[in-house]
């Protein structure tokens, strides 16, 4: 069985859902720990002058080390100002007026949970379902699982009863470091091959690496077909490092 692990981000890019949809089950890697103004908390959208941020407000001062489902919001209004970003840029976009409630529904249901994880689960399962990706979700902090990096990894592998493990090529350095981890446990290692596809955009040129939301209120229907053709072929650790391919920028 085939198992993606990914820590929960704020409305992620188009390579997290492909990931995912490749994926048997999907697990929120949501107990690790929490770096800030990462994409655990943030995400850009396109305007006119470019891919701008939209970042949850969390609290931080005092709780160094906690992990991402221990985060808690710091102003459960943030939504507010995000979904007008929402209204103002992508006003014209072909899907706004489709999408435009759905969106304002689930922002204010989201918000309502006290930590970002549940914040980022929710909207993650929502676009989820947009995009017809029906892959099981899981949170690695349910499944009561321990250890540090690869080994934490191999765990809840062994808990999902999993034998493939297919990583984001971001990761490929540090799992190419821990492949004898992976090896002692009869997991494969195989790494996504993801090149971002182009679609319709508002506000020439086009701008690769937005949020997913980009995509969905510009093409519609046509979002999942879009996202799965920036799809390669998977590569194994020793092909990723024979190939010379740089990691993504997003992991």
């Amino acid at each position: 069985m085939k198992i993606a692990i990914m820590q929960p981000t704020y409305l992620p890019w188009l390579g997290y859902f492909d990931l995912m949809a490749q994926a048997e089950i999907f697990v929120f890697l949501d107990n690790v720990q929490f770096s800030k103004q990462s994409w655990q908390q943030r995400n850009r959208i396109k305007t006119p002058k470019g891919l701008e941020w939209l970042t949850v407000p969390v609290l931080i001062k005092g709780r160094f080390g906690q992990t991402i489902e221990q985060v808690e919001l710091r102003d459960p209004t943030f939504w507010v100002e995000h979904f007008r970003a929402f209204e103002v840029h992508y006003a014209r976009a072909h899907f706004w007026q489709t999408y435009q409630q759905e969106l304002y529904n689930r922002f204010q249901t989201s918000a309502s949970q006290p930590r970002l994880a549940q914040v980022n689960c929710l909207l993650v399962e929502w676009l989820a379902d947009i995009l017809d990706i029906r892959t099981p979700m899981v949170r690695a902090s349910t499944l009561g699982v321990e250890g540090k990096r690869s080994a934490r990894l191999v765990e809840i592998c062994r808990v999902l009863g999993a034998n493939e493990y297919l990583s984001p090529r971001g990761s490929a350095e540090y799992l190419d470091l821990d492949q004898q981890v992976f090896e002692h446990a009869a997991i494969d290692v195989t790494l996504q091959n993801y090149s971002h596809p182009t679609y319709r955009q508002l506000f020439p040129p086009f701008l690769p690496y937005a949020s997913v939301m980009d995509l969905i209120l510009n093409e519609g229907s046509r979002a999942r077909e879009i996202l799965i053709a920036g799809r390669g072929a998977t590569f194994s650790l020793r092909d990723y490092a024979e190939s010379g391919l740089n990691p993504s920028e997003h992991v």
